[in-house]
């Protein structure tokens, strides 16, 4: 019964230090922050799309493509 308490203590503890920690993040002085993480966010989604297994693997093969599964 002490270690059920034991654990649910530490993950009490756990889960107050990461409220704490995330209430005091450093917050941005100016939009340049966040609009280089906007920037990177558009990028990674159209990389998505145009690097998915569909897109990739579904394409019409090519006249040097000799291998198609």
């Amino acid at each position: 019964m002490i270690e059920l308490g034991i654990m649910f203590g530490l993950m009490g503890v756990t889960a107050v230090a990461l409220i704490v920690k995330l209430l005091r993040r450093n917050r941005t002085e100016n939009a340049d922050g966040l609009l280089i993480e906007q920037a990177s966010r558009v990028l990674a989604r159209n990389d998505r799309v145009t690097y998915s297994s569909t897109a990739v693997h579904n394409s019409s093969p090519t006249v040097r493509d000799h291998y198609r599964p």
